[in-house]
């Protein structure tokens, strides 16, 4: 079964690698009145009326302007503007951005996302890590080069592990201590060194839930921009439904049978938890096992 898609994949535009280094094929993208600039309003996506982006002209960014080339579609270019500043650049998500992801086509959200996560990490990395001297924007904002010691670094993602336990028809789904009451979805953790994900997906479920997991079956991935990550969606068979909840991780699990899953995911008033946004992977994954 294909999985249902989740938000902020199917990236639309050419990401045109071989332009980025090219200063003689970048020149004619800068000066293309046809040129569309993304509207950002710090960290926070603009929306139309109709529900999309909003995009400007080159003509509305400032004349020293750092431009980051997002790519091309139908030969247009598309850009961002990358800030001397971002209010909001800590924040995890604001009211304002999920209401503008509830209403996002996957395809919207994945421009937004990548633009996002570069603006963030250049922001976060104006200085080498190697030398301390100052960066610079190389490779059509695509990596920073240092002033110093010429190292060139490049935006970096994280790897996510985020899965269900299965076990005797039913799946593990857990609530994070800071979330709201009622809010329930996929255990989560990051992959640390020497991992793979097979590995990783049984120790985060180990460490959260006190579950042993046996088998682990990859069924998605998605970039999430807050800051940058890939979260890789996995379900894991395990050995028993007993839990021991790491306290600092989760304030409640729940087994959940598949209708229990179709009434959290169909949005019924009566179902036992609240089911991740639809533009979530812990959607995706939820929607994949119950066979939706």
């Amino acid at each position: 079964m294909t999985p249902q898609r989740p938000g902020f994949t199917g990236y639309p535009l050419d990401r045109v690698d071989h332009i980025r280094a090219d200063a003689e094929g970048l020149a004619p993208l800068l000066n293309d009145w046809r040129a569309r600039v993304l509207k950002l309003e710090g960290f926070e996506p603009v929306i139309t009326s109709s529900g999309g982006l909003e995009w400007g002209s080159l003509a509305d960014a400032p004349d020293d302007a750092a431009l980051i080339l997002l790519g091309l579609h139908e030969t247009k270019p598309h850009f961002a503007v990358l800030p001397a500043q971002a209010e909001g650049a800590t924040l995890f998500r604001s009211p304002r951005t999920m209401q503008a992801l509830a209403i996002l086509s996957p395809e919207e959200m994945a421009i937004y996302g990548a633009a996002r996560s570069l603006i963030d990490w250049h922001l976060r990395h104006g200085f080498c890590g190697r030398c301390g001297s100052a960066t610079v924007l190389f490779r059509a904002g695509w990596g920073r080069k240092c002033t110093g010691c010429e190292t060139e670094h490049f935006p970096r993602v994280d790897p996510v592990v985020i899965m269900i336990a299965e076990f005797e028809g039913k799946a593990l789904v857990g609530r994070n201590v800071n979330w709201p009451e009622g809010r329930y979805s996929a255990l989560a953790g990051f992959l640390e060194p020497g991992e793979t994900i097979e590995e990783a997906v049984a120790r985060e479920l180990f460490e959260e839930a006190g579950v042993v997991a046996t088998k682990v079956r990859y069924v998605t991935s998605q970039p999430w921009p807050f800051p940058a990550q890939l979260m890789i969606a996995c379900v894991a068979e395990v050995t028993s439904d007993v839990l021991t909840l790491a306290p600092t991780e989760l304030s409640d699990a729940l087994w959940l049978t598949p209708d229990e899953v179709k009434a959290a995911l169909a949005g019924d008033a009566d179902a036992r938890f609240l089911a991740p946004p639809h533009y979530a992977v812990a959607h995706s994954l939820l929607t994949e096992w119950v066979g939706a």
